[in-house]
């Protein structure tokens, strides 16, 4: 299997994409620094980007390369390896580059300029995100054998977690106004991985005050050891559920 990843991640560098991706994130990172010397004004800024752009990066990356490697994947599954070595080294190699790319392009200027609890944070819940999109990607892809619809699939998980979601609690929140809603907002925040990696940075800036209520009990929530335990599961959860799903679908998948 390690044969495998290497070949995969030699494959993913010889491509480019790493470097400009890394290139990328190192440039948006630095621009930041240079406009506040605040820390929390940049992680705030970089929060923002991060969790619109890394997961949309790691899905369509995702899609994009289980497809060009098709040919090889199959070429491998007729040889006396074990299915299960040939997905998920592809599936380690995409993580991996788009984890190390996320480390260094935003870490590197981190170093240079300073970093707090807040970016560590940062760099934590971008590398999980990455892993949870990606597993999406390949169980998009290992679905079925049309790229588009994959890519489509990819996209709509996407903007669904991204987007669609937050208006969805938005709209359950102003409906039921006149009812306390805490934990019924906190059970809705762990069902999206995107909305819980926003609530555990913005609770590291100390601006839950903003959030109202809503934002103490979230703040008071958080910071306990129990609150920990609760999200750490419930991020562990988000990058098991679709990368086992996908693993499961391709060793039973006939190619």
């Amino acid at each position: 299997m390690f044969k495998l990843l290497k070949y995969a991640l030699y494959d993913i560098l010889k491509s480019r994409f790493a470097l400009i991706y890394t290139l990328f994130l190192a440039l948006v990172a630095v621009s930041i620094y240079q406009v506040s010397d605040d820390l929390s004004k940049v992680s705030l800024s970089l929060m923002n980007i991060m969790v619109l752009f890394i997961p949309l990066i790691a899905a369509v990356f995702a899609t994009t390369h289980f497809y060009n490697n098709l040919e090889f994947i199959e070429l491998m599954l007729a040889q006396p390896v074990k299915r299960f070595h040939v997905f998920v080294s592809q599936l380690l190699a995409v993580v991996v580059m788009l984890s190390l790319s996320l480390v260094i392009g935003f870490g590197l200027p981190m170093l240079i300029w300073g970093a707090d609890s807040s970016l560590i944070t940062l760099l934590s819940v971008g590398v999980i995100l990455s892993v949870v999109f990606a597993g999406f990607a390949f169980l998009a892809s290992v679905l079925t054998r049309d790229k588009a619809k994959a890519v489509g699939a990819s996209l709509a998980l996407w903007i669904y977690f991204s987007l669609v979601y937050d208006g969805l609690v938005l709209y359950v929140i102003y409906s039921f106004a006149d009812y306390p809603l805490e934990k019924a907002t906190l059970a809705m925040v762990l069902l999206n991985p995107v909305d819980l990696g926003r609530i555990l940075m913005l609770m590291q800036l100390d601006i839950s005050a903003l959030m109202g209520y809503t934002g103490a009990f979230f703040q008071q929530f958080f910071s306990s050891g129990y609150g920990v335990v609760i999200a750490g599961i419930a991020l562990v959860i988000w990058m098991l559920i679709p990368n086992v799903l996908a693993t499961r679908v391709f060793r039973r998948r006939d190619f």
